[in-house]
């Protein structure tokens, strides 16, 4: 049976006196009308004689981030969690940490050869033939008392942890691949850890290769100045300004405050009572603003070398029986192709990635940038 456990002391004497060399690990959070990740709930499981034990831990009660936050940064101590992405953000915002080493199942399966972003429940299903209800999924977890069907589904999702651990690892060190996993989990704890990470928010907008350069320099400015209302605000994004809005404004700026304050009045979603500041933003250059990368329509001579370069990541990832997607993305290997046909790697091409794709890509890219004509 779980423990439902409220008292940071009572979390510590459990794991005093379990000594894990690992624990599971999941949380539930909610994020509908917040930029930070409202951390809910903290599952963990630890080794016992008897199977797993199972503690379901109360975030809200004062002092329990402290508590847990001991566990997260002892390093001695291996963290499994499946799909952790969101989570770190969640334990980072709520105890001040970061879980340390770090085993991710959906990684791990990933590498070796199982499945690309597999959910925990189709894993456990694929690798223990067990299924895992997931009834609970869209619960309100900030309030109290849970339910017990929300207590039974929170702990099943730590409880095959172990046992995914156990099989994805003995797989990825029989296929020498147990280092791209520490770098991949590592790559995600430091994009977690670094919250200026996504420099160029206007590249991930399909809409951004639409505009002209100065278009897309305006279109950064709205995006910087929205993450910045958003986190300081603790606002969704689109709450701040939704994206549609924002190409509108940067492909046709207003020619004065007064025409701004008129679109806004005219969208019931635009930020009115910010008008001041978000014409500031739009009307300010950034310092690094032309050194921004330009979003651009793949055609002609580009869109026949990307072809090449998806052929020849593809042949590769079937010769190492990698999912497609996993060796590198299209928007990734776009990236490459932009930053001086490869000189510069972006990072998510970084490590064992560059390793696998340097001596197979970089011939393709110098045929590319000798065929591409003058401009």
């Amino acid at each position: 049976m779980p423990i439902w456990i409220q008292d940071p002391a009572e979390l510590s004497r459990h794991l005093q006196r379990a000594v894990p060399a690992r624990v599971g690990l999941d949380t539930e959070f909610v994020r509908e009308r917040t930029y930070w990740p409202q951390l809910a709930l903290v599952q963990v499981s630890v080794e016992q004689a008897d199977g797993a034990g199972i503690y379901l831990v109360d975030p809200l009660v004062p002092g329990m981030g402290a508590a847990l936050a001991a566990l997260l940064r002892d390093r001695g101590v291996l963290k499994v969690m499946h799909s952790a992405g969101e989570d770190l953000i969640a334990l980072a915002r709520g105890c001040g940490a970061f879980p340390e080493p770090l085993f991710d199942t959906q990684i791990a399966a990933a590498l070796a050869g199982i499945g690309a972003g597999l959910g925990y429940q189709k894993l456990v299903q694929t690798l223990l033939d067990i299924h895992v209800d997931k009834g609970e999924t869209r619960s309100d977890w900030l309030r109290r008392p849970l339910s017990p069907a929300q207590l039974a589904y929170a702990a099943a999702d730590v409880e095959h942890l172990f046992a995914l651990h156990d099989m994805l690892a003995a797989q990825l060190q029989a296929l020498g691949r147990d280092s791209w996993l520490q770098e991949d989990c590592a790559r995600m704890l430091e994009s977690a850890n670094d919250p200026d990470a996504e420099r160029w928010p206007h590249l991930g907008m399909r809409a951004a290769q639409y505009l002209d350069a100065p278009a897309q320099h305006r279109l950064l400015r709205l995006l910087r100045w929205r993450e910045a209302q958003a986190r300081a605000g603790d606002l969704p994004r689109s709450w701040v300004l939704d994206n549609e809005f924002s190409v509108a404004l940067a492909r046709s700026p207003p020619p004065d405050q007064a025409e701004l304050m008129a679109r806004l009045a005219a969208s019931p979603r635009s930020p009115r009572r910010l008008a001041g500041s978000l014409w500031q933003a739009l009307q300010t250059p950034l310092t690094d603003e032309d050194d921004a990368p330009l979003a651009r329509a793949i055609e002609g001579s580009d869109k026949a070398l990307m072809r090449r370069l998806q052929d020849a990541v593809m042949a590769h990832s079937t010769q190492l029986g990698l999912p497609e997607g996993v060796l590198a993305s299209r928007r990734t290997l776009e990236a490459l192709t932009d930053s001086a046909r490869g000189e510069d790697w972006p990072r998510a091409l970084g490590g064992w990635r560059r390793a696998q794709l340097e001596p197979l890509l970089s011939p393709l890219l110098r045929a590319g940038e000798a065929a591409a004509p003058p401009v």
